[in-house]
């Protein structure tokens, strides 16, 4: 049966259906955050400083897992919008069975070469030894959720590409619910404390898994899932792995430098851990939702380009940029705004919420340039090219963090919470210089002229 998209990306306006996308993508984003932020916050008010440092200084660790397959996805959303916008149906099925297959590999390997690394990981970053213990613990609980988290990323990716963003949102809300739920029984009722908020999460993430894989069971098209159906395609996977894998690893390249930077974090000491940790959270929040606009805009030119309407490739990406700009502007000015009732939801500490601070107004004031890198990484994915943007970010990223952390900060005058975190704003806006570039290259790779000879704006 035919794919009807749920939003129609190859015709008509193109900002209202941007929007129309990525609001529900947004709070979906949001609610997966929550996981995180509950998990701080419950610990924080009802654990010790030590254990609130524990989940705070692993919530990089656990965005790295979760960040890699939701970038991982690329390979499947790309693929799967440019068969629908081609109307390849055969394929599309294919994907689809492939994907369901893979994901369920994929988070498999991902947790087992997790235990492998996990202490390793946590050592080199410098986690203080009374804080040690507890992260390792709700680090390898988390683990364990890797399949489920894998499995409803994938599937996700799936309906994303039709234009279904509606129904994993509330698969979302049905799983956060679930774990603000069983956070708050786990610690306060049976004193669970770092491994109830651990596997709280993993049951919820489960349920969100399950209920994506139910959705794919109950289409009546041609993202239809059958049990029996699922397969490891060669040629599909080598298609994921080619978009994937660069996507994934440009993930890794971010979070190596942020595991950088919390090894340095963690030099400064507990109070210093804990306010970067509620910081971060806070930061967080702002972040996915101007990075919802990248799948968007990586989704919608896949399909033009698909449906071979390419007059629409520049336009979407300036209505993309012009959105993530919105968003990171008024956003970051709200939460500026409101920055110590925010840190309060975390920690009553005023110790940990002035060093909070320190990094909290350096990231945010300028988040909107992250935003906008961030869109044009996924305009160049649309585009088909995941690699590109990997080495960009390779050497714009975590290349020049290394370097400032490595020169800059060890001077004994200016090593200080201020001089670790002007890196990011500097390496934003380099990295965001250098897409835009390779954007204006690669998209003369495409004509300027769609099927119906309509040329570019």
């Amino acid at each position: 049966m035919a794919i009807k998209s749920d939003i129609d990306m190859i015709h008509g306006p193109i900002l209202s259906k941007i929007w129309t996308f990525a609001i529900p993508l947004m709070f979906s984003a949001i609610i997966q955050l929550l996981f995180n932020a509950c998990d701080i916050a419950v610990v924080g008010h009802f654990g010790s400083v030590n254990s609130l440092a524990a989940v705070g200084s692993s919530t990089t660790i656990v965005n790295f897992i979760t960040n890699f397959f939701i970038n991982m996805t690329i390979g499947s959303n790309v693929l799967a919008s440019r068969c629908i916008g081609e109307d390849n149906l055969k394929l599309l099925r294919k994907v689809v069975h492939t994907t369901v297959g893979f994901s369920f590999v994929a988070g498999f390997i991902g947790m087992i070469l997790g235990f492998l690394i996990i202490e390793h990981l946590l050592n080199w970053m410098g986690t203080p030894k009374e804080v040690l213990p507890l992260s390792l613990l709700y680090v390898r609980i988390y683990l364990i959720g890797a399949i489920p988290t894998a499995v409803y990323n994938f599937g996700a990716s799936l309906l994303y590409a039709s234009g279904e963003t509606k129904k994993p949102l509330y698969f979302l809300i049905i799983a956060g619910f679930t774990n603000v739920i069983l956070n708050l029984i786990f610690v306060i009722y049976l004193k669970m404390d770092v491994a109830g908020v651990a596997t709280a999460t993993i049951i919820a993430q489960t349920l969100s898994a399950f209920l994506v894989l139910r959705c794919l069971r109950k289409r009546r098209d041609s993202l239809r899932l059958f049990w029996q159906h699922i397969m490891l395609n060669k040629a599909v996977i080598k298609r994921l792995l080619y978009l994937g894998v660069p996507a994934g690893i440009q993930s890794s390249i971010f979070t190596l430098s942020n595991l950088v930077i919390q090894g340095a974090v963690n030099s400064f000491g507990p109070v210093y851990m804990a306010g970067s940790a509620a910081s971060q959270n806070i930061e967080n929040f702002v972040w996915t939702t101007m990075n919802t606009i990248q799948p968007t805009a990586t989704t919608f030119i896949a399909q033009n380009i698909g449906a071979k309407k390419f007059s629409r490739i520049n336009k979407i990406s300036l209505r993309a940029l012009f959105s993530v700009f919105t968003i990171g502007a008024v956003l970051g000015s709200t939460v500026l705004l409101l920055d110590k009732s925010l840190f309060h939801i975390f920690t009553n500490d005023d110790e940990i919420i002035r060093a909070g601070l320190i990094r909290f107004h350096i990231i945010c004031s300028t988040y909107f340039v992250c935003g906008l890198m961030d869109v044009m990484t996924g305009c160049l994915r649309g585009l088909g090219s995941s690699l590109v943007p990997a080495i960009v970010s390779l050497l714009g990223a975590c290349g020049l963090r290394l370097v400032w952390i490595g020169t800059i900060f060890q001077i004994p005058k200016y090593r200080s919470f201020e001089t670790l975190f002007a890196s990011y704003p500097i390496s934003w806006v380099i990295t965001l210089s250098v897409h835009i570039i390779c954007f204006y290259f690669l998209r003369k790779k495409f004509p300027k002229v769609d099927e119906n000879n309509n040329k570019i704006d």
